[in-house]
C-alpha cells in the first residue's frame, strides 16, 4: 500500500504547491522510490475544460483524454510520470458522481449528505491505485479555511485516521509576509493558518514557509514551538531563478529528508541527484541566447500558455541556449502591419485558442514567418492559420478561413479550409460529435498516432515515421484541399493512420515552418524535451547565428 503525502496551502493563494509537490515528487524519485501525483479542486465545474484561460490558465490535456488543472503539468515535467483521469477531480466531478448515484437508487433511499456520502467518494478517488507506487501525493487545491475545500479537507482527515498509523502525514505551505518598516519577519500568519487546520482536525507533520527573506534559526524553532512541528521539520521555500532549481534547493534545506523521517523510515536511501544537477548546469550554463515571439490572444496571462513557456525553456537546455520568449499580443496587428512588432525576432511560434479574437494577426504572423524565412511553429490553432494564410495568399482561396468563426459569428463568410470535426476513429471506436453537443469534453482529446512521411522536415526532427502525440480541438483541416496546397508547397507531412486528418503541414521551401494539429508542449520535460521544441530552437539558433 502506497504511504500518503497531502499538502494544503494557508494565508494565501498561489504559494506553490503544485511546484512544491512536484519537486518533492523527483526528489522521492531520487531516492529510489515510485510515486504518483494528485490534485483536488475544490471548484464546482466538472473540469476546467470550458474555463477562460483568464480565469484558470492553461487546460493541462493527459494521454487518457482528461482535461485538468495546470499543476498537472508540472507534476509530469518533475517526475516523468503520465497524468492520468484518475488524478485530478473537481468538486462539480464528485458532487455529479454522487447526484448520479442517487438517482440511479445506489443509495437505497438514503439522504444524500456532504458527509458521509461527499466525502467517501473523495476518498474512493483518491485511493485509486493504491497498489501501484510507493508514495502517493495528493495536493489540494485553494487555501486552509475556504467553505468549498472543506469537504476535501474533512475527507483527507477521515483517510488518515482509516489507515494504518504512520501510512499519512500533512506538509502545509504558508507565507512569512516581511514588514520593511520594521525589519521584520511576521510568523503570526503562519500560526493562525495553522491553528485553522488543526481546528478541522489535521496537524501538519511539515511546514513549508514561502519567504522573500532567509528565515533565522530562532524564527523556525518559533513557528515549530507554536504550530506543534519539530524545527527541523520548518522548511524554507525561497523566490527562485528558474523552477527548476526547485528539487536541489528543498534537498539542500532537508524537505525530502523531513518527510521521510515523518513516516519514520531510517536508514533513508541515499538520493541520486544526477539529472537535477545536469538540468541546472544547463540552465545557468547557456552558450548563446535567441528572441522568440509567442503570438497569441491571452498573452497578458502567461499561465494560458504555460506549457508552450516551458517546453522552449527545455528546448533551450538541449541547445544549452537562453530562451528569451516575449509575448506578442496578436490582436494590435490584426488592421496593422506586423512587422515593427515581429523584427528582430529569431522564430515565431503562434499557440493554439478559441473564437476568432486575434485569428488575422496570427494569420499575419505566419505570413511575415514564411515570407521572411523566419523559423515558425504553428500548434492547434497556429496550425490553421497557417493553413489559411496559404490557402489566401498562395492558393488562390481569397476568403479561406475557418468553420468555427462563422459558427461562432452566425452566418457564412469564408471558404472553409478549417471545418467543424464530426467523427474520429479512437481505438477501435468511431466518435461522432455535433455542432450543437456540449462543450465540456466533446473535443477530440487525449493521445493519437500520427504518420509521418518519409523524408519529411518533421520525420527528420522525430526521427521516426511514426509518433503519438496529445491532441484537445474541435476543428481540423479539411483534406479537400491538400492537393491544391501541396502543388503550392505546403506538405502535408504527418497524417491519421487512416489518412483522413491531416495532423502536420510544412513549407517544403522553407528553411524551418511546421504547424501541428497536436500540442507537443505537454509532453515535454527538462530532461527529455520535445523533440519539435527542441529542433525549433535549434533552428531559432541558426537564424542568430546568420544576423
Amino acid at each position: 500500500m502506497a504511504r500518503y503525502i497531502f499538502i494544503t496551502g494557508g494565508v494565501v493563494s498561489s504559494l506553490g504547491k503544485g511546484l512544491t509537490s512536484a519537486a518533492l515528487g523527483a526528489l522521492l524519485q531520487a531516492r529510489g522510490y515510485t510515486v504518483r501525483l494528485r490534485k483536488l479542486d475544490p471548484y464546482l465545474n466538472v473540469d476546467p475544460g470550458t474555463m477562460s484561460p483568464f480565469e484558470h490558465g492553461e487546460v493541462f490535456v493527459t494521454d487518457d483524454g482528461a482535461e485538468t488543472d495546470l499543476d498537472l503539468g508540472h507534476y509530469e515535467r518533475f517526475t516523468g510520470v503520465a497524468a492520468r483521469n484518475t488524478d485530478s477531480v473537481s468538486s462539480g466531478r464528485i458532487y455529479t458522481t454522487v447526484l448520479e448515484k442517487e438517482r440511479r437508487g445506489d443509495y437505497l433511499g438514503k439522504t444524500i449528505q456532504v458527509i458521509p456520502h461527499v466525502t467517501n467518494e473523495i476518498k474512493d478517488f483518491i485511493e485509486i491505485g493504491d497498489d501501484e507506487v510507493d508514495f502517493m501525493l495528493c495536493e489540494i487545491g485553494g487555501t486552509v479555511g475556504d467553505i468549498e475545500a472543506l469537504p476535501f479537507f474533512e475527507a483527507i482527515r477521515q483517510f488518515s485516521q482509516e489507515r494504518p498509523r504512520g501510512q499519512c502525514i500533512f506538509m502545509h505551505l504558508t507565507l512569512l509576509p516581511y514588514l520593511a518598516a520594521s525589519g521584520e519577519l511576521k510568523t503570526k500568519p503562519t500560526q493562525h493558518s495553522v491553528k485553522e487546520l488543526r481546528s478541522i482536525g489535521i496537524a501538519p507533520d511539515v511546514l513549508v514557509c514561502r519567504s522573500e527573506h532567509p528565515i533565522p534559526d530562532k524564527e523556525r524553532a518559533k513557528i515549530g514551538l507554536f504550530c506543534n512541528v519539530r524545527q527541523e521539520s520548518v522548511i524554507p521555500a525561497y523566490d527562485l531563478k528558474s523552477i527548476y532549481e526547485a528539487p536541489m534547493a528543498y534537498h539542500n534545506v532537508g524537505l525530502d529528508q523531513a518527510v521521510l523521517d515523518a513516516f519514520q523510515i531510517a536508514p533513508a536511501p541515499k538520493p541520486d541527484l544526477s539529472r537535477w544537477e545536469d538540468v541546472e548546469d544547463r540552465i545557468h550554463n547557456a552558450e548563446g541566447e535567441v528572441k522568440i515571439a509567442v503570438v497569441g490572444k491571452y498573452t497578458q496571462l502567461e499561465d494560458a500558455y504555460k506549457s508552450i513557456k516551458e517546453a522552449l525553456v527545455h528546448g533551450g537546455m538541449a541547445n544549452r541556449t537562453k530562451v528569451n520568449l516575449q509575448w506578442v499580443d496578436a490582436e494590435p496587428f490584426d488592421k496593422e502591419d506586423p512587422a515593427p512588432y515581429l523584427e528582430g525576432f529569431h522564430a515565431i511560434l503562434v499557440p493554439g485558442g478559441f473564437g476568432e479574437r486575434g485569428t488575422e494577426g496570427k494569420i499575419k504572423a505566419a505570413q511575415f514567418a514564411r515570407e521572411r524565412k523566419i523559423p515558425y511553429l504553428g500548434i492547434c490553432l497556429g496550425m490553421q492559420m497557417a493553413v489559411v494564410e496559404a490557402a489566401r495568399n498562395v492558393a488562390g482561396i481569397t476568403d479561406a478561413g475557418s468553420e468555427e468563426f462563422d459558427h461562432e459569428a452566425g452566418e457564412t463568410r469564408f471558404t472553409p479550409v478549417v471545418y467543424h470535426l464530426k467523427e474520429w476513429v479512437q481505438g477501435n471506436y468511431k466518435v461522432k460529435r455535433k455542432v450543437g453537443d456540449d462543450k465540456g469534453g466533446t473535443m477530440r482529446l487525449g493521445a493519437y498516432t500520427a504518420a509521418l512521411t518519409e523524408g519529411s522536415k518533421v520525420a527528420d526532427v522525430y526521427g521516426s515515421n511514426t509518433i503519438e502525440e496529445r491532441h484537445r480541438h474541435r476543428y481540423e483541416v479539411d483534406t479537400k484541399y491538400r492537393e491544391q496546397l501541396e502543388e503550392c508547397g505546403l506538405v502535408f507531412s504527418g497524417m491519421s493512420p487512416d489518412g483522413r486528418l491531416p495532423e502536420i503541414v510544412e513549407w517544403k521551401d522553407h528553411p524551418w515552418f511546421i504547424g501541428v494539429q497536436f500540442h507537443p508542449e505537454l509532453k515535454s520535460k527538462p530532461f527529455d524535451p520535445a523533440p519539435l521544441f527542441a529542433d525549433f530552437v535549434r533552428a531559432a539558433k541558426d537564424i542568430e547565428r546568420l544576423v
